[in-house]
């Protein structure tokens, strides 16, 4: 055969294989955006079909809300709507009879009523921010004096939450609440931080004039909702502090304002002594005009201890002085003794302010090292300012 022929037929054979490998990679890449518009095409199915379920569910009807009073048999209930009337309504079959409980909220369908799902208890946002996430940094160690006050705290709120099996043991049950009183700047807030502290419990602290609201109804609210925040979180700690703002004596003559003020302590004193137990919740309470709180608050059974918490005297003014400046740079001469016959009527407050007093006039002159005319002066202006002494009555004034 002439070599022309079979070089045409070489050529025809080249351009063939190269014409076959050329159409197999476009099938392959066809066949890869086909699988990629497949994909494609299921994400914009499942988006279609969750548009369609979103639809679905706003051409519902809107759903009332409700409490759950009673369970019935038949799968009905008993059920008061947010509207004021009561309702006998029909239960969903998918919800569990277990979650069924007096007082739950639930959400009932507009037209017949019926009982479609089991809704979260309502909580006041002002509640939740109540709780200190962060535990307080302030220990038994940064208290100085007190040993007293702070064994019969520690017995009532520290002891029934880390060894209940004491309490146990001997038969009887915790105390339930403990009211510090005394002057003000006397450390009852310090203490009760210093336990919160130590205790792996919630601790909630709550402010009485935050539990005094403008309209009627709404600080009795607050109330129940702080003491159901407590009891969902426990074990826990609940500190109300000046809680005068809300216990005062109640009188006979009293104008709206005052009434309202009433109606919020009884409720803290159906919290306080009622029917339904408060599991591992410690109540604390301080106040620096406990001679005002009205006597149904200081009976037995609500506020089992009161602990008096006095102005410290000489021992424990040195105390603190020596713990308010362990961490300052501090002359050596200081004679933390004398500074402390010096301020006899100061409080734990004072101290501390005077300590941080004293380190502003250092760095006024921009000394790094406090001295004892610094405490001197100091003393002067804090106590001078507190109406504790007069001006000159001291011999180094």
């Amino acid at each position: 055969m002439p070599d022309g022929v079979d070089n045409k037929r070489s050529f025809v054979d080249d351009f063939a294989d190269s014409y076959t490998r050329t159409m197999e990679r476009r099938i392959r890449a066809l066949e890869t955006e086909r699988q990629l518009l497949e994909v494609q095409r299921n994400k914009l199915e499942e988006e279609r079909d969750n548009l369609k379920l979103e639809l679905q569910k706003l051409r519902q009807p809107p759903l009332f809300t409700g409490t759950l009073q009673e369970l019935l048999e038949n799968g009905k209930a008993i059920v008061k709507s947010s509207t004021g009337p009561s309702f006998v309504v029909v239960v969903d079959s998918s919800i569990p009879k277990e979650l069924l409980t007096p007082n739950t909220r639930v959400a009932l369908h507009q037209r017949n009523f019926a009982l479609l799902e089991i809704l979260p208890q309502s909580l006041d946002p002002s509640v939740r921010s109540m709780e200190i996430e962060t535990k307080p940094s302030e220990t038994y160690t940064d208290i100085g004096g007190l040993k007293d006050q702070l064994q019969e705290l520690r017995e009532t709120v520290e002891l029934p939450l880390l060894q209940p099996e004491l309490f146990e043991k001997v038969g009887i049950e915790p105390p339930k609440g403990v009211l510090l009183h005394g002057p003000p700047g006397s450390g009852k807030t310090l203490m009760v931080k210093a336990v919160a502290h130590e205790t792996k419990a919630t601790f909630i602290r709550v402010i009485g004039s935050e539990l005094v609201q403008k309209y009627i109804g709404e600080g009795a609210r607050l109330v129940r909702e702080v003491f159901s925040f407590a009891r969902e979180n426990s074990p826990s700690i609940l500190f109300i502090d000046e809680l005068d703002a809300i216990g005062s004596k109640r009188l006979d003559i009293a104008t709206s304002g005052d009434r309202e003020v009433q109606r919020t302590l009884m409720q803290l004193l159906s919290e306080l002594d009622g029917f339904s137990p408060r599991g591992d919740v410690k109540i604390i309470g301080a106040t620096n005009r406990v001679d005002i709180l009205d006597p149904a608050l200081l009976r037995p059974g609500r506020f089992d201890r009161h602990i008096e918490v006095l102005l410290p005297d000489q021992e424990e003014r040195l105390d603190i002085f020596k713990i308010h400046t362990r961490f300052m740079n501090v002359d050596p001469k200081v004679d933390y003794s004398y500074l402390a016959n010096e301020t006899r009527r100061a409080s734990g407050a004072d101290i501390r302010a005077i300590t941080q007093e004293a380190g502003m006039f250092a760095i006024r002159e921009r000394r790094t090292v406090v001295s004892f005319d610094d405490f001197k002066l100091a003393v002067r202006k804090v106590l001078t300012s507190t109406g504790n002494i007069s001006v000159g009555s001291n011999e180094y004034l």
